[in-house]
């Protein structure tokens, strides 16, 4: 689903997760806002959902590479200055 107005890739799963977050920030304000059309509110909240699902695949992924990378320890506090 192209949005017109909107610049953004069909397929989801091309999405990097920053891309992914930031299109479902604008879905969730458009959702919030006064949405007159109950197809596209239905479409948007389609979108959402899958744009939800695949941010949440991304972070597990990199959060098992991050367990990868550190020998399945736990990661030590950061104390920064």
């Amino acid at each position: 689903m192209r949005d017109e107005g909107r610049n953004m890739p069909n397929k989801i799963e091309d999405l990097k997760y920053e891309e992914a977050f930031a299109e479902l920030e604008k879905i969730v304000e458009e959702l919030e806002g006064d949405l007159a059309n109950l197809d596209k509110a239905l479409q948007l909240f389609e979108r959402g959902q899958a744009l939800a699902r695949h941010c949440a695949a991304l972070l597990e992924k990199a959060e098992l590479r991050v367990q990868q990378l550190t020998d399945g320890g736990e990661l030590e506090e950061f104390e920064g200055n």
